[in-house]
């Protein structure tokens, strides 16, 4: 496998992601940022963090297989939230555990989510951007 997930020690636990990515592969694969859209560019979940989640999570997976990859090859990723509270941060983790559920995989790679105000289109909520490294 070319990225080990791991807890370190000496650094907070957490239960929806962990620390590090220990990659010792030799291809990284840069996704763009993915939002929640179908196959012709269509909002899905309007309003609803939890629906766009999800399918931003289903989206970085295609994006992924398009290219020889597997959720099991992401090392970082970066989330993007509008207006992230608590509330969101909760149903943004509803959506990708949907997803990891639909698609039989764990997202637990190191990642940061930032709060911003808006992202590229009305209406969309979320925006997942991840790296990947593989053997």
């Amino acid at each position: 496998m070319s990225v080990e997930l791991v807890h370190p020690e000496g650094v907070h636990r957490v239960d929806v992601h962990h620390q590090v990515a220990d990659t010792r592969g030799t291809r990284t694969v840069y996704l763009a940022g993915q939002v929640s859209w179908d196959l012709e560019g269509n909002l899905v979940g309007r309003g609803d963090v939890a629906a766009q989640a999800e399918r931003c999570y289903l989206n970085v997976v295609a994006a992924l297989d398009a290219v020889g990859a597997t959720a099991a090859d992401l090392a970082k990723v970066v989330v993007y939230i509008v207006d992230l509270d608590e509330t969101r941060a909760e149903q943004f983790v509803v959506g990708r555990t949907r997803a990891a559920a639909a698609l039989g995989v764990e997202f637990r790679q190191p990642s940061t989510w930032i709060g911003v105000t808006a992202l590229a289109a009305p209406g969309y909520l979320v925006e997942v951007d991840a790296v990947a490294v593989l053997s």
